[in-house]
């Protein structure tokens, strides 16, 4: 209980003064336009308060990745809850903060154009491929997983296509609609089911004394699994997800003030972090060990959350528990489709003021994550969490880049960027659905391909101290031309 509280409270402080030092070297400037206002166009680019921004933020990060991932964290044990403290305050919330914030800067733009600005042309086009791929599959997955789960609460009552059908429909005006017509309005309602979930399940382990289990550094997995590289695959959301930085962009062209950019991106990744924590403290409370690890293979991450729910909050509390999980893959499927739609609109330079043009680019995203729903892509999902990290990696650069352009302290995203890169290598390199290579070999080789990709950066944007065709803030325009600004070349 103490190691539990103890996190809880660092996460705290990581948001009180870490985030200080993170906003500080960012440099907002309140005085400055954000595109909600210099590019509002009453669909995607409009003003909306901060709170609601900050509602719908976490909402659209948090899709089950901070419940199942620490549950299957869970079975690492105690040391899990390091990797979702230390992750979410000098990773996962800079990462947020950063993307979220350089967006800003730069008309609202996503992940792909922003690579290409500060990485290199070849990385626009890279990114773009991941963006979407990732958006497609975790649009699919949260059509099927919160159907399967609705028909479950509703007693097997409903056919469970049905149920998938009006999520369709759903998405698919979530998707089209101006973002204050249905998410803005939603949302903080879905928000009220969240938050009871997180603080029910909190508060009942806190005042019932549950034994939750204090830090250990030992690997306490039953199949003897190696903490590094995989845990930091396993829990991704709640600690530092790629996805997120596909999701930013969408609260960056609604952003009112850069000043809100503390409590929108750096916040709301700590509060994902505190219901990571949440559900990782429960499962190990309640199913230690092998019982967790058997209550996984037979019934998976949504048995053992319904489990959790209905021993703990009973089952009214339970239910309604359930139920904010199911909120959870809703509200982040239907903005994956839509940053999917403003991705590829970027991307092709279309502009999406037009309903025509919101159409013809989103019904073929539709049509494809449908025929996704009748083969089995699970080879393809298995790449999913490699995938998350190297996008978080990426993104990360991005934000090393900027930094360092701007003659600020990188080292603030360098770091992460770092560890985070010699994992996506690692895992790669080891794991079955990648080389296949010896652990140690792998630890070897992807410890010198990061340090090749750290040292490409310090030379070429800190020792070679480049000078650049274009304005650092200058907002990207997709069928502009720009400099080779790749992570090992300069530019002119």
């Amino acid at each position: 209980m103490i190691t539990f509280i103890l996190s809880l409270t660092l996460l705290l402080l990581g948001y009180l003064l870490y985030s200080r030092l993170v906003v500080r070297i960012f440099g907002p400037k309140p005085e400055r336009s954000t595109p909600a206002y210099s590019m509002r166009d009453g669909v995607d680019y409009l003003p909306m308060k901060g709170p609601r921004n900050s509602m719908i933020q976490l909402l659209n990060i948090a899709g089950v990745g901070p419940i199942f991932g620490p549950v299957l964290g869970a079975l690492y044990g105690p040391v899990a809850f390091l990797w979702i403290v230390f992750g979410a305050i000098f990773a996962g919330a800079v990462h947020d903060y950063l993307t979220g914030m350089i967006s800003i800067r730069n008309g609202g733009a996503h992940l792909p154009d922003l690579a290409g600005k500060y990485l290199g042309k070849a990385f626009r086009h890279l990114v773009n491929f991941f963006s979407v791929l990732l958006l497609l599959l975790v649009g699919t997955v949260f059509v099927s997983a919160p159907s399967t789960l609705i028909h479950n609460i509703l007693g097997g009552w409903g056919s469970v296509a049905v149920i998938a059908a009006v999520i369709y429909l759903y998405y698919v005006l979530a998707t089209l609609l101006p973002i204050d017509k249905i998410i803005g309005r939603v949302y903080p309602y879905l928000g009220m089911l969240l938050v009871f979930s997180a603080v029910g399940v909190g508060l009942t382990l806190l005042l019932s004394g549950a034994p939750i289990p204090e830090l250990t550094l030992s690997n306490l997995h039953p199949e003897g699994l190696p903490v590094y590289p995989l845990l930091f695959l396993t829990i991704s959301c709640g600690a530092l997800s790629g996805f997120h930085a596909t999701q930013s962009p969408i609260i960056s062209r609604t952003t009112q003030n850069e000043s809100q950019g503390r409590q929108i991106f750096y916040g709301m990744m700590i509060a994902e972090a505190v219901i990571a924590m949440i559900w990782a403290a429960a499962a190990m409370s309640l199913f230690y060990g092998r019982d967790l690890s058997e209550l996984i293979a037979t019934v998976g991450p949504a048995g053992v959350v319904r489990e959790v729910s209905m021993t703990l909050l009973g089952t009214v509390g339970g239910t309604l528990a359930i139920l904010g999980v199911v909120v959870l893959p809703i509200t982040s499927g239907d903005t994956a489709f839509r940053s999917a739609r403003m991705i590829l609109g970027d991307y092709f330079g279309i502009l999406q003021r037009k309903m025509a043009n919101r159409l013809w680019i989103a019904l073929p995203l539709f049509f494809i994550s449908f025929g996704l729903t009748f083969i089995d892509f699970s080879m393809l999902w298995r790449y999913f969490s490699w995938a998350n990290q190297s996008t978080a990696m990426l993104a990360l650069w991005v934000a090393a880049v900027y930094l360092a352009r701007a003659g600020k302290f990188h080292w603030i995203a360098t770091v992460p960027a770092t560890f985070i890169t010699s994992v996506c290598f690692t895992y790669i390199l080891n794991a079955p659905i990648g080389f296949g290579l010896d652990l140690n070999l792998s630890y070897a080789i992807g410890g010198v391909a990061t340090a090749i990709v750290l040292g490409g950066f310090l030379w070429t944007h800190i020792l070679n101290t480049p000078t650049w065709d274009t304005p650092l803030d200058e907002p990207v325009d997709a069928d502009s031309k720009r400099p080779d600004e790749g992570l090992f070349h300069g530019g002119d």
